[in-house]
C-alpha cells in the first residue's frame, strides 16, 4: 500500500503539469491517442526485456508519424487518421498481450495494477516523473509561447516542429509512469481531468501548473483509500474522483462555473429595452 500511494502521487503530479499543455493546445484527442498507441511498443520491451519507456516512445512517435501520413496524404482528415491509427495500435496491443506467454497477467497494463508495484517498478517511475517533471519546467518558456503562438516561435528563433516533438515525448514517457496506476484504458483521464480543472479555476498558466499537481495528487490520495476500504478497483476509483471533482468545479468555479454565471446574469440590471413591458409594448 505504501509503494502504491507513492505511486499514485508520482504518476498523478507528472500526468497533471503535462495536462495543463495538451488542454491548453487543444491536444486531448492527441493525447488519448499516442497513450493507447504505446501498448504495443510497451508489450515488445516486455518480451524482448527492454525498458518499458523505450517501447513507448518509439511507438508513440510512431503514432504520430502514421496519424500525420494519413492525414497529409489523403482526404482522410486528422480527427478521422488518429482514430484509425490508434484504434489499429491498440488492437496489435491487445493481440500481442494474447499471444505472449508470462507468468505476470499482461492485461495489468491495459487496467492497471497498482497494488502490485514492485520496488524496481516504484524507482523506474520515480527516474521517468522526474525527468518529465525537469523538462517541463525548464522548457515551460518555450512550450507556453508555441502553445499559445507558434508562428511567433518560429519568429524568434525556435523550432515548432521539435517543440511538439518534445511534448509528444515526454507525453509517451508520462503514460509509462501512469501505466501501473490506471492502465492504459483510463491514463488519458489523468491526462486531461486535472489540466481541465484547473483551466477553470484560473487564468493564468503559472497558476494552473500549481493547481492542476495540487488537484490531481489529492484525487489520487483519496480514491486511493476509498478503494481500499470499499474494496474496489484502484485505477478506476482515482478517476472517478477526478471525474467528480471536474463537474463540481465546472459547475461552481467562481470565474467559469455554470451555477456562477447564471447567477452573475440574474443580477445584473435588464436594459429597458428587455423589460417584459417594453417587449409587451414592442408587440
Amino acid at each position: 500500500m505504501a509503494r502504491a500511494l507513492a505511486t499514485t502521487l508520482i504518476a498523478s503530479a507528472v500526468c497533471a503539469l503535462l495536462s495543463c499543455w495538451l488542454v491548453l493546445i487543444g491536444w486531448s484527442l492527441m493525447g488519448d491517442a499516442v497513450s493507447h498507441s504505446v501498448l504495443p511498443g510497451v508489450v515488445l520491451a516486455y518480451i524482448v526485456g527492454a525498458p518499458f519507456a523505450l517501447g513507448a516512445v518509439v511507438f508513440g512517435f510512431l503514432a504520430v508519424g502514421l496519424i500525420g501520413a494519413v492525414r497529409d496524404r489523403g482526404r482522410i482528415k486528422e480527427d478521422a487518421a488518429i482514430g484509425i491509427v490508434f484504434t489499429t495500435l491498440f488492437a496489435v496491443g491487445l493481440v500481442l498481450i494474447s499471444v505472449t506467454p508470462s507468468q505476470t497477467d499482461l492485461n495489468h497494463i491495459v487496467f492497471g495494477n497498482v497494488l502490485g508495484v514492485s520496488r524496481s517498478d516504484l524507482v523506474q517511475i520515480a527516474v521517468l516523473g522526474a525527468i518529465v517533471a525537469v523538462v517541463l519546467l525548464l522548457k515551460r518558456r518555450d512550450l507556453v509561447l508555441f502553445a499559445f503562438d507558434p508562428i511567433h516561435t518560429h519568429a524568434i528563433g525556435l523550432n515548432p516542429r521539435l517543440l511538439g516533438a518534445l511534448l509528444l515525448g515526454l507525453l509517451a514517457l508520462t503514460t509509462v509512469t501512469a501505466l501501473q496506476v490506471v492502465g492504459i484504458v483510463l491514463v488519458v483521464a489523468m491526462l486531461i481531468i486535472p489540466g481541465a480543472t484547473a483551466y477553470l479555476l484560473t487564468d493564468r498558466f503559472s497558476r494552473m501548473l500549481i493547481i492542476a499537481p495540487i488537484v490531481s495528487m489529492l484525487c489520487g490520495l483519496v480514491g486511493l483509500y476509498i478503494s481500499y476500504y470499499r474494496d474496489t478497483s484502484p485505477g478506476g476509483m482515482v478517476v472517478v474522483v477526478q471525474g467528480s471533482l471536474f463537474t463540481l468545479v465546472y459547475l461552481f468555479s467562481p470565474s467559469h462555473g455554470i451555477v456562477a454565471g447564471w447567477i452573475r446574469r440574474r443580477r445584473q440590471p435588464r436594459p429597458v429595452g428587455d423589460s417584459p413591458v417594453a417587449a409587451e409594448l414592442s408587440r
